[in-house]
């Protein structure tokens, strides 16, 4: 059977930018997008990311946003179309047996890592928390077990000393859209490749909350840059608390560092002005560079906080 009398009808269970990218990749290539399953958004939930709903509506696709795509009657609903394909882009429940068994071609999800690497949830904060130099998008197969499958096509981007998060994210996006227009056409011939992972080599990781984000100053001072960043807007954002106050920590620097002239008093973590500047010496004795921070929920130049606090420098830890 040639490429071209391939069934190309898809399901697509997607969200987020990565989602409404991706969707697009695949209308551009002529994929029959029969149905698009969504989530209804979060009221607690910082949206700051495009909506799968309305570029489906832009292009008159139907979408559904269940609580669980599992369940039987979504299920039976979604069988009915005969979906040669699934393709799952950043939505956040896990599909079951009974559902991966309907697209008669397979279903295929678009991972935020370069796989086996950072399988399971928030693969970009993760990669940032732990200094990853690079990481990328991966599509692969969906089996039951998560970010287990084959690895049809992958895009590595870097990681910058002081990139969040964010800005590491919107390199995924590009990279999870050049991925799926680069392998779609052979996914469609079926002369794509498929490799099975080496799943020793990574490791899954679960979600974050909130609190996840508070600051251990006694912790090495790349380490703390690393959880800044991770967490820095559009996500919740590092914090401490000092003297009845909380502040949070919205960015900082680990380059082009001056050499300061700090007390030594047992090598304590400290805050501390310095020519304009905010700095914090970590546990280690590292530098980091306060950037942005709020205090109490409002803005501040962090240049100004020693004074709010009743000193320079400012111990850190008890």
């Amino acid at each position: 059977m040639s490429g071209a009398e391939r069934g190309n009808k898809a399901v697509v269970f997607a969200y987020h930018n990565v989602g409404a990218r991706c969707l697009r990749v695949l209308l551009a290539h002529g994929v029959d997008v029969a149905l698009v399953v969504t989530h209804e958004d979060n009221p607690n939930e910082n949206i700051w990311f495009e909506h799968v709903a309305d570029v489906a509506r832009d292009y008159g696709i139907p979408t559904i946003t269940p609580d669980d795509p599992n369940q039987p009657e979504v299920a039976e609903g979604i069988a009915e179309l005969a979906p040669d394909f699934f393709f799952s882009f950043y939505y956040r429940l896990m599909l079951k047996s009974t559902l991966l068994a309907i697209p008669k071609r397979g279903g295929y999800n678009m991972h935020g890592s370069l796989l086996p690497k950072y399988r399971g949830r928030v693969p970009v904060n993760w990669a940032v928390i732990h200094g990853e130099q690079e990481t990328g998008a991966s599509l692969h197969r969906m089996v039951e077990k998560p970010d287990a499958g084959e690895i049809v096509a992958q895009q590595a981007v870097p990681i910058l000393p002081d990139d969040t998060a964010g800005e590491v994210f919107n390199k995924v996006t590009l990279a999870a859209e050049m991925t799926l227009d680069a392998a779609l056409p052979g996914l469609l011939s079926g002369t794509a490749p498929h490799v099975m992972p080496n799943l020793t080599q990574g490791a899954y990781f679960g979600g974050r909350r909130p609190e996840d984000g508070r600051i251990d100053w006694s912790r090495p001072a790349a380490e703390v840059h690393n959880l800044i960043r991770a967490v820095a807007p559009p996500y919740p954002g590092a914090f401490f608390d000092l003297g009845g106050h909380r502040i949070r920590v919205l960015g900082s620097r680990s380059l082009c560092l001056p050499t300061l002239d700090l007390p030594q008093d047992d090598g304590k973590a400290l805050l501390i002005r310095h020519e304009g500047r905010l700095f914090a010496r970590c546990g280690d004795g590292g530098i980091v560079r306060i950037s942005a921070l709020e205090l109490d929920g409002q803005p501040l130049d962090p240049a100004e906080l020693p004074d709010r606090l009743g000193g320079n420098p400012i111990s850190l830890l008890p």
